[in-house]
């Protein structure tokens, strides 16, 4: 049992910030280098845009960890924390019941991971924001936290692997899944199509948390490799949760 388990969180821990790494590469398939993928997006915010004292990368605003809240993470929660990302602050905008994808802020947490981000706080919602990502074959964001739950939602029949904590499974859909507060999680993409997932979080900002892993591009193989003979969820229905 032990062994599963470690094997598990080892597979798991190759989502974690894969992509961080310059030396880190993901592999390729034919299928994958002869589609032809939709243009990335563009994020909204760049350096340029961060006031006095601010760091903007990938089109988020990333806040440093001091000790203090470091320390008082830790007696909380077994992962580690490295950093809170948050898309900049941008202008309060007129409220309005429905906005088209090209009008909402663009962040790029990893490598092949976009996200148009609805951020209800600026948008007159109270208690929702929702996402729509572009996630390219083998994109995936780094391995990271939220404050409050998240639900995806793919209603295509493409096929997305997850790390929630220990548990790694695959899903293909239609499916939502449920991920809890403060659970590590991740997911990647295994098809050969930029697959484009609802992402939602019933609060007015999409705050993360980063938690620190740096692995080889080797592991990174080995999970993918592993992961594609697995069955769907329906196989790990116990462990889903963590």
């Amino acid at each position: 049992m032990n062994g599963t388990r470690e094997t598990i969180s080892a597979l798991a821990l190759s989502l974690m910030l894969f992509g961080c790494s310059k030396e880190a590469s993901q592999p390729v398939s034919d299928s994958q280098a002869t589609s032809t993928l939709p243009p990335e997006p563009v994020v909204t915010f760049t350096a340029a845009d961060a006031k006095s004292g601010e760091r903007i990368e990938h089109g988020e605003w990333i806040v440093d960890v001091d000790d203090a809240r470091r320390k008082l993470h830790a007696q909380h929660h077994t992962h580690a924390v490295l950093e809170t990302r948050r898309v900049p602050v941008g202008p309060v905008r007129d409220v309005k019941l429905a906005l088209s994808k090209s009008e909402l802020e663009v962040i790029n947490p990893g490598p092949g991971e976009f996200v148009h981000v609805m951020e209800g706080g600026r948008n007159g919602y109270q208690n929702l924001t929702v996402g729509i990502t572009y996630t390219a074959p083998g994109g995936a964001p780094p391995m990271h936290t939220h404050m409050g739950e998240e639900a995806h939602v793919v209603i295509t029949g493409q096929k997305i692997m997850y790390a929630l904590g220990d548990t790694l499974f695959v899903m293909e859909g239609p499916y939502i899944v449920n991920i809890p507060p403060m659970v590590p999680h991740s997911f990647t993409n295994l098809d050969d199509q930029v697959a484009e997932l609802v992402v939602i979080f019933p609060t007015c900002s999409i705050s993360t948390r980063a938690k620190t892993h740096r692995p080889s591009t080797r592991e990174w193989r080995r999970a993918r490799s592993s992961t594609s003979r697995r069955t769907s969820l329906a196989s790990h229905s116990s462990n889903s949760r963590t």
